[in-house]
């Protein structure tokens, strides 16, 4: 599987607890394989590998499975026995039901509350003080956490109606898309997500050792995008990808291929807050980040391969993306 690429905003997120209580920045990302000066660089991306071995790193550290954003600490191992316990409920409704009992006996800062109206359940997640997460990073994990982990449980994508979230539209949004799937909802009275009543009578099919694999791959498997974005600019991004980053095509010949006319796209794109050529630098950035962190190819052959001709001008078109040169990323290499 290809590694996924994360806005740089998860690295400060990530280890925000972990600072304010005092453990070392360099030793946490060192552990992770991120180079330090991507954390003062924005525009910079990391895989979905490196912020899982970050999650992993200030566990292992703080010892806290929340990872120093709540206001009591969850000892190492928590997760695991709720995976565990959970993992004898017969169908998905059992397994939220149970999940939900569980954690509310081990620990006061998370709420849990399940009700159903109809064909509808709702299964709220909400931080009892949210203060001690201002980046929103345990909430979203925590969103995703279960959403992901019930999928695994039943090997069957769960269409989920809806998610929300209790705080305003973030500014790293785009990264929410391609993480949940349904309708995304911000500024609500709690946080959660919906989804049909007759996904309860999923039956659970994981056994123990699949379930031990799972938990010494955590936290990847959470993080991992398994959803497709059906936003029109992802649409056009598979489209490059089929057609090759050497000599990528023009908008009039994308536009072709989506049966509409170029002027439309543009317009289309301009409404999700992009433009074409924005859709280009992001897949041969990203691209990029992959085959330096992953392959044992030089700059010069990566350069050729993401459509460049000349080095000189890969490694400044990079670093105008990233606010690096690609050396860093190779330094990295995991």
């Amino acid at each position: 599987m290809k590694k996924k690429l994360v806005s740089n905003h998860y690295i400060h997120a990530t280890i925000s607890g972990a600072l304010q209580a005092g453990f070392s920045k360099q030793k946490l990302l060192t552990q992770a394989s991120i180079p330090l000066e991507l954390v003062n660089k924005p525009r910079a991306r990391i895989t979905e590998i490196q912020l899982a071995n970050l999650i992993r790193s200030v566990w292992l550290e703080t010892g806290d499975e929340f990872m120093g954003l709540t206001e009591t600490p969850c000892r190492l191992g928590v997760f695991e026995l709720m995976a565990e316990s959970v993992l004898q409920s017969k169908t998905l409704g059992g397994m939220l039901q149970q999940s939900a009992r569980f954690y509310s006996r081990v620990q006061n800062d998370i709420e849990f509350i399940i009700e159903q109206q109809g064909d509808i359940v709702d299964f709220s997640i909400t931080l009892r003080h949210p203060e001690y997460d201002p980046n929103h990073l345990f909430q979203e994990f925590l969103l995703l956490m279960w959403q992901r982990f019930s999928c695994w449980l039943v090997n069957k994508q769960v269409t989920f109606l809806g998610t929300r979230f209790n705080y305003q539209e973030p500014f790293h949004n785009n990264e929410y898309a391609p993480m949940f799937s349904g309708q995304l909802l911000f500024e609500q009275p709690t946080s959660g997500f919906t989804l049909h009543s007759k996904l309860l009578n999923l039956p659970i099919v994981r056994d123990q050792n699949e379930l031990a694999t799972f938990l010494k791959q955590s936290p990847l498997e959470i993080l991992r995008r398994v959803g497709q974005d059906s936003s029109l600019h992802s649409q056009v991004r598979r489209l490059l990808l089929k057609q090759g980053l050497e000599q990528l095509p023009t908008l009039e010949k994308i536009a072709e291929l989506l049966h509409m006319t170029a002027r439309t796209l543009r317009r289309k794109l301009k409404d999700e807050g992009v433009s074409y050529q924005q859709i280009k630098d992001r897949l041969r950035c990203d691209t990029a980040i992959r085959l330096l962190t992953e392959e044992s190819l030089s700059i010069a052959d990566i350069s050729q391969l993401i459509g460049f001709t000349e080095q000189a001008a890969f490694c400044r078109a990079f670093k105008n993306w990233t606010g690096v040169a690609p050396s860093v990323y190779l330094q990295s290499n995991i």
